[in-house]
């Protein structure tokens, strides 16, 4: 097991599981002995789904813009496990665009994707634990986007915003039985990331501003996420825990 944590009968639900960030936390949870289940709107190859410790992940398709979409996943999930005890916010991301420039139906996806979607999920892995002795915890993946002003991307940050306050909001309504905790991630370097921007200088561009001299891994940030869901975070909610190397500067517009 993981850093002295074992995990085993907890059933674990990260939505965007099959890539990044996504993808290392559910390794991470396998390792430690959970049940993980991975959704993404599109079917991986076998190759993307997770596996640690000679276990693998459950992979189910999911739209998490879809509220009844949603509701059915939850739904499979119990009929399988008969819980659900963490549920991680992951899914998200956009590609840059100004506002001056992109469509409204742009900023309405966007938006949909990294704050409707997530409080679809919230509302319904609160529901089941609400009726489960221990609770749970749900983990929304913020950005530091949602922290700063990003002239480049406003929509996304926007929404990674109110991700942030949704968080704080939802501790309230949620408590004492579900615990509510964001983790706000600095530049991550996926292999998402470093196709798009890989040739770029754009990771060199941001790594010399990050105090700690580079940009962030998945591995960084798991390493939170872990300890947020886990007995010795038993009294934190509605916290936002920044893993971001001190702090990057925002891109230029």
């Amino acid at each position: 097991m993981s850093a002295g944590i074992d995990r085993s009968g907890q059933v674990v639900l990260i939505t965007g599981g099959t890539s990044g960030l996504g993808k290392v936390t559910a390794e991470r949870f396998l390792t430690e002995g959970a049940d993980v289940v991975v959704c993404a709107r599109k079917d991986p190859d076998e190759r993307a789904i997770p596996t640690a410790a000679g276990r693998a992940a459950t992979y189910l398709p999911c739209d998490v813009r879809d509220p009844e979409i949603i509701d059915g996943l939850v739904t499979q999930i119990v009929e399988r496990y008969g819980r659900l005890d963490i549920a991680v916010n992951n899914a998200g991301g956009a590609p840059p665009g100004k506002v001056a420039d992109v469509s409204p139906r742009f900023l309405s996806a966007v938006v949909t994707l990294n704050l409707v979607a997530p409080m679809y999920v919230a509302q319904r892995a609160n529901a089941q634990m609400q009726q489960q002795d221990t609770g749970g915890v749900i983990v929304n993946i913020a950005s530091v986007s949602g922290m700063r002003p990003n002239a480049g991307a406003a929509p996304y940050a926007a929404a990674k915003a109110g991700l942030i306050n949704l968080t704080a909001s939802l501790a309230v309504e949620f408590a004492p039985k579900v615990r509510v905790v964001a983790v706000t991630a600095g530049a991550l370097a996926t292999a998402e990331l470093l196709a798009q921007y890989g040739d770029t200088g754009f990771v060199e561009s941001v790594a010399e501003t990050v105090p700690l001299g580079r940009i962030g891994t998945p591995e960084d940030v798991v390493g939170a996420i872990s300890f947020l869901t886990s007995p010795d975070a038993a009294f934190i909610t509605g916290s936002n825990v920044v893993v971001h190397g001190g702090g990057d500067e925002p891109p230029a517009a």
